[in-house]
This record gives C-alpha cells, sequence and structure tokens, in this order.
C-alpha cells in the first residue's frame, strides 16, 4: 500500500485482504484503539477471524502510511492510540463493499446462496 493520490481511483487497491477489510469496518464505525479493533474484527467475523497482534499492528501500520486511516486522540487524554477511517480509507472500503456486493448478487443469481425474499 502506498500514500494515495487525492484523485486516485480506490478501485485500484481492491480486492483487499479480508484482514484489512475487517479492520477499516471496525474503525468506519467508530474510532478504536488496536485491541477494540481485534474484537469488533472477532465480532464481526463471528469468531471466524482472530487477529493476532503482528496482522494486527501491522496492518494499522501500513494503513496509516498508506492514508486509509489516521491517529486520532483517545477519549479523555487516554494513552492508547486510536485509528479513524480517513476520507481515502472510506473510499477504498466502499469499492470494496460493492465489489462483495455485486459476487453476492452472482452467487444469489447462481442459486449459491438463498435469495432474499421479494427481491427480484
Amino acid at each position: 500500500m502506498k500514500m494515495p493520490d487525492a484523485n486516485a481511483d480506490p478501485v485500484c487497491f481492491i480486492p483487499l485482504t479480508p484482514a484489512v477489510f475487517h479492520i477499516l469496518l471496525a474503525v468506519a464505525e467508530c474510532d478504536r484503539h488496536g485491541y477494540g479493533v481485534m474484537r469488533a474484527v472477532e465480532e464481526y467475523s463471528g469468531g471466524k477471524l482472530k487477529l493476532g497482534p503482528g496482522i494486527l499492528y501491522g496492518s494499522l501500520k501500513q494503513l496509516l502510511a498508506s492514508g486509509w486511516i489516521e491517529e486520532v486522540a483517545g477519549p479523555g487524554g487516554e494513552r492508547r492510540r486510536y485509528y479513524r477511517l480517513s476520507e481515502f480509507g472510506k473510499r477504498v472500503a466502499a469499492a470494496e463493499a460493492q465489489r462483495l456486493s455485486n459476487l453476492l448478487m452472482v452467487a444469489r443469481a447462481n442459486q449459491l446462496l438463498p435469495g432474499v425474499e421479494g427481491a427480484p
């Protein structure tokens, strides 16, 4: 991941790894510290994805360097590092979410997943 140009097309950065996409989802919801990100990812994945410290903090470092997330002050001057999704990070996460949504539509059309009631 490299620092994006403000006009860069976020589609150029997808597909994302599951760990990176889950981290982006976790910090999109609210500002979180590393352990909070780890817990949110485990919750979102139904316990199927557990990020160890190496993957988590290595990914956070890369995401910071790329400009996809930002470090923000913790509540009440807390010393932990908190992270927030940047504007460009939102665009990348949205592009990945759209890509996955399109795949789900194809899977449903091919009867690999049940359709949503009332949907064509």
